[in-house]
């Protein structure tokens, strides 16, 4: 960084950073361990004061015409453009992740807050004439919405979350990951000079204190949560007990699927490649279980090795990394753990499986691309890894595969490569995946809807009916007259 200031950040609520509080937890350069910034630790207090701010700007809020909050969002938008790329290196070092898929983040997230400024001003009920009258049906906003990111993707998720529920005329608080909020108190300072006091509110902290407070909160309407599995089933039933519901994207282990007819190799390689690697491999839908067909694998495997084998892992800022570092050393071991887990239940390491050495970085946090060549009952085929690890399984037997893709407790994402279209669609129609991407890992832009079957989530994201998770109908029914008495 060429800024080594020391940042502090306190709470934003109501409008206002407050100073940083009597107690305080770090953020770290992902890279280095350098200390980044400081930040309040919030807990149910500051909660409880962010919840009713929220509270209290709801009313306003939601009376203001849809084309006012939609200004407001890109104007939002704009800013977050203007300053795309400090944000990014500064997000790049907290997290890890190198700075090209950075700035694409940047893109996206501009792009997410400029769809649902655009898309609420079509986002309308319906009416129709009834025997004795008419009807109206509207869609109100829910009140106050209580949101949780994590740590992987902290502005991209941001905007996921707060564009559908501002536009939609509620009111937010959100938690980002202790891990990964030094970007998000950045953003928040462009939203305090656009959006009215209360409309916005974050309070950095752990979920423990911050999250358990945020989704148990009375006044809490809506819960939206992106993270593990585990915690998100924390989150629904916390909802449920108030009959508050939740959007929940959730973990993952993605299926890719190479048929033996795709005509372009070395493009499969890379975008299979991408696919899995993306985000450093920390994301919920990379694709991480690849199954190959046994006629072209021999061929597949060779230049997919070799692809491996020619990525630079290096530091976060360089413009010619290709892959960089683990969020925090704590992950960075856990990550290692699973591969030599993984080799001694019987998966046969083929590339990678070790540290990485990059000069000037004694961190350890770095990890080489690494291959296993595994079966899909070993762990390391079923539970998530969140690291640069690709599992790669052979087929011949088209039900035996498509058993085996589905064979997994989550159903986020599903990818194939194919030049027949038959097999596209018959197997996209039956992964059991909320997302089925055909000759293109990934491939998601505004308006597609994201989430989850299975233990990968409730709900969808990014795209129009997710204006409908944030609202609810109200009808109203209007008599010409009023019936005669009996």
């Amino acid at each position: 960084m060429t800024d080594q200031r020391v940042r502090e950040y306190g709470a934003f609520i109501d409008g206002e950073f407050r100073a940083l509080g009597p107690v305080w937890f770090e953020a770290r350069e992902a890279a280095t361990g350098q200390l980044l910034a400081r930040l309040t630790r919030s807990g149910p207090s500051e909660v409880d004061d962010a919840v009713e701010a929220a509270d209290r700007a709801f009313p306003a809020w939601a009376a203001f015409p849809a084309e006012h909050r939609a200004g407001l969002l890109m104007k939002f938008a704009a800013a977050v453009e203007a300053n795309a790329e400090r944000l990014a290196r500064l997000e790049s070092v907290d997290t890890g992740r190198h700075i090209r898929e950075m700035r694409e983040d940047y893109a996206a997230t501009v792009t997410q807050l400029r769809y649902f400024a655009s898309v609420v001003l079509a986002h309308e009920g319906f009416g129709r004439q009834l025997a004795s009258g008419y009807l109206v049906a509207k869609r109100v906003p829910l009140g106050v919405c209580g949101q949780i990111i994590p740590w992987n993707d902290p502005a991209v998720m941001m905007a996921f979350k707060i564009a559908p529920a501002l536009a939609a005329g509620n009111t937010v608080v959100l938690k980002p990951d202790r891990n990964a909020s030094v970007s998000v108190m950045e953003i928040t300072r462009l939203a305090a000079e656009i959006f009215p006091p209360g409309v916005l509110n974050v309070v950095p902290g752990y979920g423990t204190e911050v999250g358990s407070a945020l989704t148990a909160h009375p006044k809490v309407r809506k819960l939206a949560f992106t993270g593990s599995t585990e915690t998100g089933r924390t989150v629904a039933k916390a909802g449920s007990s108030r009959l508050v519901s939740s959007i929940l994207e959730l973990g993952g282990k993605s299926p890719s699927i190479v048929f033996p007819d795709i005509e372009d190799i070395d493009a499969v390689v890379a975008n299979a490649t991408f696919g899995v690697l993306m985000c450093n491999g920390q994301s919920c839908l990379a694709g991480t279980r690849l199954f190959v067909h046994a006629e072209i694998y021999d061929r597949f495997m060779e230049k997919l090795v070799a692809r491996f084998r020619s990525l630079r892992v290096g530091p976060p800022l360089d413009e010619d990394t290709d892959l960089s570092g683990m969020i925090h050393a704590a992950h960075a071991d856990k990550v290692m753990s699973m591969i030599e887990a993984g080799i001694e239940e019987g998966a046969r390491l083929v590339t990678g499986g070790h540290r990485a050495h990059v000069a000037g970085y004694e961190s350890g946090n770095f990890i080489e691309p690494t291959i296993l060549e595994v079966t899909n009952s070993m762990t390391v085929a079923r539970e998530e890894i969140f690291g640069p690890v690709l599992c790669v399984i052979k087929w011949d037997d088209y039900e035996t595969m498509i058993s085996e893709a589905n064979d997994t407790p989550y159903g986020l994402a599903s990818g194939i490569y194919t030049s027949n279209l038959k097999n596209a669609m018959e197997t996209a129609d039956r992964l059991e995946a909320g997302s089925v991407w055909i000759n293109q890992y990934f491939n998601l832009s505004g308006g597609v809807p994201f989430g989850g079957f299975k233990d990968s989530g409730l709900g969808r994201e990014f795209c129009f009916e997710t204006l409908n998770e944030y609202t609810q109908l109200k009808s109203i029914t209007v008599a010409t007259s009023t019936p005669p008495s009996t």
